[in-house]
């Protein structure tokens, strides 16, 4: 598992930009967090605690300055709506397409799904599977349980379901990775994330870890492309 130090910023959290020319920094993942509405901030604090440079994505644009993103938890018909006013519904398609990690928290599994199981809202359609909204109930019936997560390893881990979706279906490239009461609760397709719980709520860091290990895959691919193209256009030079 990999675990980035480098030197914990004093506002690391209170700041929504980052400076990726800082040398202590250049070598950290770059994550960037939607901000448009939801717990942006707590997924912040558990990503630089294991070492990843964030920000806060709130313009289209800034997808171009990070590795992968994260889409909270928080209410997805307001995130769905939002990304379709500010222009982000093609550009997280772009970026996901273009190999960048994304990882999506309760209402961030919704939001990444091919479809939902009742009711219209804007959808990115970036995962094969179909979600069903507030699944295990309303508020009141909010929880929290040990889920067994085994790409994770031992011990179990704590999540915390608020209003909480499930996988109803799933397509053959989806790899369950956790489920509850017989639903699937957490998934991975390729470089792309999510689970129902939030595991930003409960001091728990593997999901996190799990997805800067995503991040870091897709760094280590592109830099190798980008060394790749460096060399043909040295040689088309030369030539």
């Amino acid at each position: 598992m990999v675990v980035y130090t480098v030197r914990q910023r004093r506002d690391a959290i209170l700041s929504p930009d980052f400076d990726a020319r800082r040398g202590d920094l250049v070598a950290a993942p770059r994550v960037g967090v939607l901000a448009l509405q939801g717990d942006f901030r707590e997924h912040r604090a558990v990503l630089e605690g294991l070492g990843a440079v964030t920000c806060e994505v709130r313009h289209v644009d800034d997808l171009r300055l990070v590795d992968g993103l994260v889409i909270p938890g928080g209410e997805s018909t307001v995130i769905g709506k939002l990304m379709q006013e500010y222009g982000f519904v093609d550009g997280i398609r772009d970026f996901a397409a273009a190999g960048g990690p994304v990882y999506g928290s309760c209402a961030g599994l919704i939001i990444m799904a091919r479809a939902i199981v009742e009711g219209d809202q804007p959808l990115l359609g970036l995962m094969d599977v179909v979600a069903r909204r507030n699944a295990f109930g309303r508020q009141v019936r909010s929880f929290e349980v040990d889920v067994d997560v085994p790409v994770l390893g031992p011990p179990k881990v704590r999540a915390v379901f608020i209003r909480a979706p499930w996988i109803e279906e799933s397509g053959a490239g989806v790899e369950v990775l956790a489920s509850v009461s017989g639903h699937a609760v957490a998934a991975r397709q390729g470089r792309l994330l999510t689970t129902a719980f939030h595991p930003e709520l409960s001091g728990e860091t593997r999901v996190h870890a799990f997805f800067l290990e995503l991040v870091a895959e897709h760094r280590c691919e592109r830099d190798d492309d980008e060394r790749s193209r460096s060399w043909v256009a040295r040689g088309q030079v030369v030539s």
